[in-house]
């Protein structure tokens, strides 16, 4: 019996996956570590509101998001007629058009658990440091983010490994171009219609093992410190 091997156009899909996971978890803390501690802050009745748009991902269905995505990233959509009046073309079956939907995908995973965490942190402690002189700044840097580090990694668990198994919106966002916008997820389902189930085994496996992974990985942080309460749910 012959060893069953990854084809090249397998290991092309990893490669993509894994690029797409670390671009988008980039974006996401960009954007989450503000947007989490604004949200654990503020006592605004806005506030409530974000947080429900950030945790729509959780309940929609992945197919109904890259849908409306399609839309409004398309060349009649209002984002598609800016990024094509800006000379960037067309975001939908791109790798920035992956990236745009992976990172709204993903928020709530990132934004979530550091929201909790930085609610975790108690007034005293930032209290002290106005008192010593330090600003905004120079407290959240010095202060929030070191107490904030198993919470820091818990969301980067969470956001990496939801953004490797995602399969509905970026199949919608992407399409199915090998090398260009063909995941590792999509590769899977591909060799599942071919009836190549030795192949979607094994690229199905080695998901499952990461998987596994980081859950366990996740079962330490939380031990450790701060976890990521009530996060592990949601759609893929």
């Amino acid at each position: 019996m012959p060893e069953l091997t990854l084809a090249p156009e397998d290991w092309q899909a990893i490669a993509l996956t894994a690029k797409l996971a670390a671009v988008t978890l980039s974006i996401l803390f960009v954007i989450g570590v503000p947007l989490a501690w604004w949200l654990a802050r503020t006592r605004s009745r806005l506030g409530s509101l974000v947080s429900a748009l950030v945790a729509v991902p959780l309940v929609l269905p992945p197919t109904v998001l890259g849908f409306y995505l399609l839309v409004l990233l398309g060349p009649q959509g209002p984002v598609g007629r800016l990024t094509e009046a800006l000379g960037l073309g067309l975001l939908p079956f791109s790798f920035p058009g992956l990236v745009v939907a992976s990172t709204l995908f993903s928020l709530p995973f990132v934004v979530q658990p550091l929201q909790a965490t930085f609610s975790a942190i108690g007034e005293r402690m930032l209290e002290v440091a106005a008192t010593l002189g330090a600003g905004p700044f120079d407290t959240f840097w010095h202060v929030v983010l070191p107490l904030s580090r198993p919470g820091l990694l818990s969301a980067a668990v969470l956001g990496f490994a939801h953004t490797l198994g995602e399969f509905g919106v970026v199949l919608m966002i992407g399409g199915n171009i090998p090398g260009r916008t063909q995941v590792l997820s999509i590769a899977i389902y591909n060799r599942v219609e071919a009836f190549e189930y030795a192949h979607a085994h094994l690229l199905a496996g080695g998901l499952l093992a990461f998987s596994f992974v980081a859950l366990l990985a996740l079962q330490f942080i939380n031990r450790a410190g701060v976890g990521a309460p009530g996060m592990l749910r949601g759609g893929a």
